[in-house]
């Protein structure tokens, strides 16, 4: 049996907001019709009805779910070296535990109406988990090695890692660009277009990240020297990170992560050398670990394919992408109508599922998120209410 569901707005992302109209939807959760303020005056139905607005459900293109039983365990603004650093000594756990955490973080998600995840893994804990959830994940098996001697016995780790996944779909990525060697980065990519695999890379998260490209300066050294690992063999490029890697990944769709440092050099440098990128945004991940965000009007004024990530309860106080969005109000006075795009079909376009999710139309099943906006539509609460 159908059902009718109204508010005081409707956004369904592809068209204007409707002010006062109705969805109806199937059993399945499927939309049969999206009704105008004078359409569904017409009906005869009942009509359940809300206060507030009706949008698609959310999409985290960036998690760390394996990361979730670390929350609240580092402390914030340390930057991004002592944050990695914090992580590699922390992350193992009793897996009862880590399953544990996963589960309530899968649930908060689903909670906060997620309906679709990119997440960052390195082992395959998290595989019953996303088996088992309403939620849909992809899961990029991140490969890491700055050594280029170990490049091809990482790639095949990564590649069984890959595989233990199964059924569920994944692609192997690198992780950042300064812990994947040249060589790596060519076997990824390599892998990425044989499989036609999009690709997710942590990008430009601090001003450490360049300067080791530049001038093989900065905070990096340490964490090599933390590590162990030689680096001799490693020369500066002159170039900022992004530009100094993005060569390497020839025109796979791609992901880049965080760019709390991109600058619009950098912006020119990718669109002149990649054609179908996407920038994604962890603002409050940024806040936790750097204490900044990206030039978010830079990426705005570029006209740039932007989404939305939660980052992992590691580097967040909490997994919900419209507390992503209303920090990124609040701070960067960014449009409710931009927000709400990356936040939805931007990222069900990146991870291939925008035939079903990512807005408000008949025949997709996106799920419906109920939120609440102030006449100007500002977000007034990060509360969700989830009403399919």
């Amino acid at each position: 049996m159908s059902k009718y569901f109204s508010a005081d707005w409707i956004f369904p992302v592809n068209t204007p907001p409707i002010k006062d109209g109705v969805i109806s939807i199937s059993e399945s959760g499927e939309i049969e019709a999206v009704f105008s303020y004078d359409a569904a005056s017409k009906l005869t139905v009942d009509i359940e009805k809300h206060k507030g607005a009706i949008v698609p459900g959310f999409i985290n293109t960036h998690c760390h779910l394996e990361l979730s039983h670390m929350h609240g365990q580092i402390p914030e603004k340390t930057g991004l070296v002592d944050f990695v650093q914090s992580v590699i000594k922390s992350r193992q756990s009793d897996n009862d535990m880590v399953i544990e955490a996963m589960k309530m973080a899968d649930q908060q998600m689903l909670n906060n109406g997620i309906v679709a995840v990119g997440d960052i893994s390195n082992q395959s804990i998290s595989k019953e988990v996303k088996l088992q959830s309403e939620i849909h994940y992809h899961t990029f098996v991140e490969a890491m090695s700055f050594n280029p001697e170990r490049a091809d016995a990482v790639m095949n780790n990564a590649i069984a890692l890959k595989n233990d996944f199964l059924p569920l779909p994944a692609s192997i990525v690198p992780h950042a660009p300064y812990s994947v060697s040249e060589k790596l980065f060519q076997l990824i990519n390599e892998r990425a277009e044989t499989g036609n695999d999009f690709i997710s890379i942590h990008n430009q998260e601090t001003t450490d990240e360049n300067n080791f490209f530049l001038t093989k300066t900065g905070g990096f050294l340490n964490l090599y020297k933390f590590l162990g690992l030689d680096i001799e063999f490693f020369q500066p490029t002159a170039k900022t990170s992004l530009q100094s890697w993005l060569p390497y990944v020839k025109k796979q769709k791609t992901l880049l992560v965080h760019n709390t440092v991109t600058s619009k050099d950098d912006v020119a440098f990718a669109r002149q050398n990649h054609p179908d990128l996407y920038w994604c945004l962890c603002p409050q991940a940024n806040l936790y670990i750097e204490d900044a965000l990206p030039d978010v009007d830079l990426l705005i004024d570029e006209n740039l394919k932007i989404t939305l990530g939660t980052d992992s309860l590691a580097s967040n106080h909490q997994l919900n992408i419209l507390s992503e969005m209303k920090v990124l109000q609040e701070r960067k006075k960014v449009n409710f109508e931009h927000l709400l795009q990356w936040a939805t079909i931007n990222g069900a376009q990146f991870l291939g599922l925008d035939q079903q999710l990512g807005t408000i139309e008949v025949g997709k099943s996106p799920g419906l998120n109920l939120i609440q906006l102030s006449d100007d539509f500002t977000i007034e609460s990060d509360k969700v209410e989830r009403l399919s």
